[in-house]
């Protein structure tokens, strides 16, 4: 294995590892508390699936939601988009899986190089969904927390926000990582491949149509000058 070959698959697994990374903390923002929160005498705070009450005692009381329906627009889209980011984050880990070079699952170069692609994008969506549902969910909050207008309890921003933006994050940076990995194996694969090989073989071609004519010159004074030689040395 050379060293482009070797920079190659380190690059695969460590994007492969970030990508992963990013998912599964995607997917632990889910349960997450402290989505958004407010703090007095008395901590209120929202998760994905429930609203609770903190005490000054540290005594949480939590309850469902009434009804989805019920609830504000932006935790309806980010608790949709948390969902999704579940489905294509395990496709693309499993497509990223037999695309990498070191597996030898995929088959040829080209079967694995397309698969790897084809994971990039994946994991590219399993990360934008987080991505823009964490990030709509945080502007809704800023907006009713700094709207004077807006007479209902106002929140501030909760910490299972931030661990989202940075699992989407992570997921985006591996898939980025894996699509450049691949390509630069492709233009690797094409630069040391046929076009080399042609060029190769048409400076041989070409050296030896230049040769020819040499050769066949030098021959022919060899035989002249041997023929002028043969009577000189018999008288």
């Amino acid at each position: 294995m050379n060293t482009g070959s070797k920079a190659s698959t380190a690059s695969e697994i460590i994007a492969f590892t970030v990508s992963i990374s990013g998912w599964v903390l995607a997917s632990s923002t889910l349960p997450a508390d402290y989505r958004k929160a407010s703090t007095t005498t008395t901590t209120y705070w929202a998760k994905q699936w429930k609203m609770c009450v903190t005490n000054s005692m540290g005594i949480s009381n939590c309850r469902d939601f009434p009804s989805v329906l019920a609830l504000d627009s932006y935790s309806q889209v980010c608790r949709g988009l948390m969902i999704v980011t579940a489905s294509p984050g395990f496709s693309g880990s499993m497509f990223a899986l037999f695309g990498m070079k070191g597996t030898k699952v995929g088959g040829s170069d080209k079967a694995t190089a397309k698969i790897a692609c084809l994971a990039g994008i994946v994991l590219t969506l399993s990360g934008l969904c987080p991505m823009t549902g964490c990030s709509l969910y945080a502007n809704s909050v800023t907006v009713e927390f700094s709207g004077p207008l807006y007479v209902d309890q106002k929140y501030q921003l909760g910490a299972a926000l931030f661990i989202g933006q940075a699992a989407a994050s992570l997921c985006i940076i591996g898939a980025v990582i894996f699509c450049f990995s691949i390509s630069d194996n492709n233009k690797k694969t094409t630069t040391t491949g046929p076009c080399l090989s042609c060029l190769l073989g048409q400076s041989i071609t070409e050296e030896k149509e230049i040769l020819k004519p040499q050769t066949i010159q030098i021959s022919e004074i060899k035989c002249l000058h041997l023929k002028g030689a043969l009577p000189q040395a018999a008288s």
